[in-house]
């Protein structure tokens, strides 16, 4: 039996799908090249630094308690900031999500009467009850007097500098650059993207605190926000750094003066990070952390490949084929609640767990629309594991993402894409 064959009696896969995956493989060989060298240079990046600060067996041991001197906690702190070209970073599993990150970051150095400008349009969902736009009462940075902007990007996706700098007051202390589209249908910022906005706002103000909600972009590229001049950069374990063996948490990489105010914001002032105790979750986190950038280029060739399959079928998708990809997030234009579902459910039959669930629309915490969520994962909700969702609202979109390995994440999007046609 052939594997087209194979396909077509275990998971009912036409013939015509697979050969539609080997017309789209067949034209991404160079793309795929490409993929892999972003994937040495970062695998080698995160290796010198795990030899520079000699991580052995002491590291990835238990501390309880308090966690005080916790040399793997600390020194893992040592290795995003030295990876993600920052002063300072932490890493801890008790950050549930990237939204409980960024939320620590803009409560750790914003005070009553700053302003928080997003330059990336609205941001996603979660952080709308954060910031005050949705909700009343509940502790939002509105409730404590901080106020709050948004800068559109420009039609075609691209930072609109001279927007940025019109609204630039001097109340302004923050800006919010999210790299990638969230549930919106643009194309995710490059790292010289970043680089254009953080170098508009330091000419007029250089005591803005640029902020860059990294999810889903690490090791996207050869270089991270920080080396653009972002302040602050923020992502979640259970995304890209985490390498699928992350079982929860976040970190928070930036300048050594805000990490210190933020890290008074996760645990309390005068004590910051010197506290945590890890509950053997350090092994998990060095691991993952070194499996990352392989694991991230394996979820985007996942998502390339389903791109150049999408559009072969006459799908309109987001980024392109040919686009230069900043973050791990494929979407596609469905048309309709029937077809966004039946994407999602054919996503979630190609998955390693739970591939029997048939998931639905539901009233998810924190969103103002339905989501339909298939996320057949190891961990819960980790997105660098093969998932799709979206909001069941028009024009009906599919974001996907991840693929721990290319040849899982294909037979996903095979699934998926089955489903539709």
């Amino acid at each position: 039996m052939n594997y087209s064959e194979f396909l077509n009696n275990e998971y009912g896969i036409k013939a015509e799908i697979v050969s539609l995956m080997l017309r789209a493989e067949s034209e991404l060989g160079e793309k795929f090249k490409e993929i892999e060298q972003i994937a040495e240079i970062n695998t080698a990046k995160v290796m010198r630094a795990f030899r520079e600060h000699r991580v052995s067996e002491q590291h990835l041991g238990i501390t309880t308690g308090y966690g005080y001197d916790d040399i793997g906690r600390d020194t893992l702190d040592k290795i995003y900031a030295d990876v993600f070209g920052a002063e300072s970073a932490l890493v801890r599993h008790s950050i549930v999500s990237g939204t409980h990150a960024l939320s620590t970051c803009l409560f750790g150095v914003l005070r009553p009467g700053d302003v928080m400008l997003s330059v990336t349009g609205r941001p996603y969902d979660t952080l709308e009850e954060v910031i005050g736009i949705r909700g009343e009462g509940n502790g939002s940075l509105a409730d404590w007097g901080v106020k709050y902007r948004e800068v559109s990007l420009k039609s075609d996706g691209t930072p609109d500098l001279d927007a940025i700098r019109a609204n630039i007051t001097p109340d302004v202390r923050l800006i919010e650059i999210q790299r990638s589209k969230g549930y919106d249908w643009r194309k995710s910022l490059l790292v010289e993207d970043i680089r254009k906005i953080c170098e508009c706002v330091k000419e007029i103000n250089p005591n803005i605190i640029c902020m860059v909600d990294n999810c889903y972009g690490e090791f996207a590229e050869t270089q991270e926000p920080c080396d653009a001049g972002a302040d602050l950069v923020v992502g979640s374990l259970i995304k890209n750094p985490g390498g699928g063996l992350a079982l929860t948490g976040a970190y928070i990489a930036g300048r050594a003066d805000l990490i210190e105010q933020v890290s008074y914001r996760l645990t309390s002032p005068g004590i910051g990070a010197e506290v945590g105790a890890t509950l053997g979750m350090n092994r998990s986190m060095y691991q993952g952390f070194f499996m990352a950038p392989h694991v991230v280029a394996e979820s985007i060739k996942t998502s390339l490949l389903a791109a150049k399959m999408l559009e072969l079928s006459g799908y309109e998708v987001c980024p392109s084929s040919d686009e230069a990809r900043g973050d791990i997030i494929q979407a596609v234009k469905l048309g309709s609640p029937e077809k966004l579902c039946a994407f999602c459910q054919g996503i979630q039959a190609g998955s390693p767990v739970d591939a029997f669930v048939t998931p639905m629309p539901w009233d998810m915490p924190g969103y103002e629309n339905q989501v339909i969520m298939a996320a057949g994962t190891f961990t819960s909700g980790a997105s660098i594991e093969i998932s799709a969702d979206g909001p069941i609202r028009e024009p009906y979109v599919a974001y996907m993402q991840g693929g721990l390995t290319y040849e899982s994440g294909k037979l996903a999007v095979m699934c998926a894409i089955n489903n539709i046609i």
